[in-house]
């Protein structure tokens, strides 16, 4: 029996689903139940009816499925799988902030702790930042934890003030202009399509700026044939496979999360196998971040 058969047995005995971000390895996407980004798996974890959840990502997306799901089971395949950015924001500076601007609304990027969660008002992903923000009563915006997706998000709705913090994701800091300039050389018709959390000198010389789930929209319907994607590598599985015929590059630095790719079947069969890596949540924080990312999937509606 192989490692597929062996999980895919376990799934069955335990009533567990496997949910995998695009930016996990392709073996293990290829197993998954879902496959999508961080908005569309904290929708599909809501409305599951399996009671164990093995979530291939990185820590505040199991934190997230767990808040959401308090009854369930969450599994994670590696609890060392962390997002660095997920913790680049701090409380005090939160509350500096509520203090020094009125009527203010903390927009929290969902890639965040639950303990950031807690102090937000809202969550958002890059995939409904825009719609969430013009929605909003409030004029001033503290957009936590990143940067350059806060950045993008400003050019988009001007009439907010937005108040900036300094996060970042290091995986999309790491690429150049200059690296994405030189495959633009040696492939001149090729369409840049980039994530926003990217520099804003990538975004500058994009064709086109989306999610991951929306790049990987675009190129579909795109009738162009060839595209250089300023995003985590391991888009490209869902890419090649929705588009055989088309070509995809990357920055020479070629953009891998290595939180990302702990994940692996072997760890997923290890964790349906004993039930270790459960997520936990103390009711009180559970609670109080919760409220965000209600507040998120409701107004992005």
């Amino acid at each position: 029996m192989t490692i597929v058969d062996k999980i895919n047995e376990l799934k069955k005995e335990k009533n567990a689903v496997v949910l995998a971000h695009y930016y996990v390895k392709p073996e293990v996407q290829e197993i998954a139940d879902y496959i999508g980004d961080s908005y569309y798996l904290s929708k599909v974890a809501v409305g599951l009816k399996e009671q164990t959840i093995v979530f291939c990502g990185v820590e505040f997306m199991g934190e997230s499925a767990k808040a959401l799901n308090p009854q369930k089971t969450v599994l994670m395949p590696d609890l060392s799988a962390d997002c660095p950015m997920a913790h680049m924001a701090d409380p005090e500076i939160i509350q500096k902030m509520r203090d020094t601007y009125e009527d203010l609304a903390v927009v929290c990027y969902i890639n965040s702790t639950a303990e950031l969660k807690k102090y937000s008002d809202v969550c958002v992903t890059s995939a409904n930042a825009v719609k969430i923000v013009k929605a909003l009563p409030n004029k001033n915006i503290f957009f936590i934890p990143d940067r350059n997706l806060a950045h993008y998000i400003a050019g988009l709705v001007p009439e907010k003030n937005f108040v900036y913090n300094e996060g970042f994701c290091p995986t999309h800091e790491r690429m150049q202009a200059e690296e994405v300039l030189e495959v633009k050389k040696e492939h001149p018709e090729a369409k840049v399509l980039s994530h926003p959390e990217c520099r804003t000198e990538i975004l500058e010389i994009s064709d086109y700026i989306g999610s991951t789930s929306g790049i990987i929209k675009y190129a579909t319907e795109s009738e162009e044939k060839e595209f250089i994607i300023c995003t985590e590598e391991g888009v490209s599985y869902k890419l090649c496979q929705n588009n055989p015929e088309k070509k995809f590059y990357f920055p020479k630095s070629v953009p891998t999360c290595p939180n990302m790719k702990k994940n692996s079947l072997e760890k997923i069969l290890h964790v349906l196998e004993t039930g270790e890596n459960e997520v936990q949540i103390t009711e009180e924080l559970r609670e109080a971040s919760v409220k965000p990312l209600e507040r998120m999937l409701e107004l992005a509606k």
